[in-house]
């Protein structure tokens, strides 16, 4: 596989529910790029303070979903802030910031997020003495395709002929099932996805806290 665009590196960014990551693409070889603090994840998270905005809960399970929602009003009963009613009956997000009470939409928290990807991005461009200028986009993957491409399962398979694929994708928020087809030529389709937005490994944890909570109360009958 040859880097487009003449041998210029090529950047990926993952914004996943719990966590985000960027990576390069160059000479044939991925790179995760750590940030600033030498993770090669960073928390999709944003906090905000009198000051600044702190970039690193989850709003990703809140973006195209109507206020009104049952899931949506269970998740807003386990964040750490406030959501409100918007317009069109879509999530508010209201936090303080620079002594002002601010509103922000779900998707305004998930551009911050990319945009600190970005900026992760151009700090190791600059390290390797290239210019970014911006996130110029060469093509859109999608999270199976992706998934089969780094298992490595195109060469794995030795097709004669299509083949289906099943790929199960678990993150922390979110649980998707596709189906992909890949003919002779590695060309990756995705037939069909499906899944659960709110089955993942938060789901798990809010579980356990759930079971051990009762478990106090039967224990020591208080609440």
């Amino acid at each position: 596989m040859e880097n487009e665009g003449g041998g210029a590196p090529a950047i990926g960014i993952d914004l996943g529910t719990t966590y985000s990551c960027i990576a390069v693409w160059k000479h044939n070889i991925i790179d995760i790029i750590t940030n600033d603090q030498g993770n090669r994840t960073t928390p999709s998270c944003v906090a905000f303070n009198n000051t600044e905005q702190l970039l690193g809960d989850d709003v990703k399970r809140l973006i195209g979903r109507m206020f009104s929602e049952a899931m949506v009003q269970d998740d807003i009963k386990l964040l750490p802030y406030r959501v409100i009613q918007g317009p069109n009956d879509m999530p508010k997000l209201v936090v303080t910031h620079m002594d002002n009470g601010q509103q922000f939409s779900t998707e305004e928290i998930s551009s911050m997020i990319l945009k600190r990807m970005k900026e992760v991005a151009e700090a190791y461009a600059t390290k390797d003495v290239a210019t970014i200028a911006g996130l110029n986009v060469i093509s859109m993957i999608n999270e199976p395709t992706a998934a089969a491409i780094a298992y490595g399962i195109d060469n794995m398979l030795g097709l004669n002929g299509k083949r289906n694929v099943v790929v199960f994708d678990l993150g922390g928020g979110t649980f998707d099932v596709s189906i992909l087809t890949i003919d002779e030529v590695s060309k990756f389709e995705v037939k069909v996805v499906a899944g659960d937005t709110h089955l993942g490994g938060e789901d798990f944890d809010n579980r356990m806290v759930d079971y051990c909570v009762e478990e106090f109360k039967r224990k020591y009958e208080m609440d």
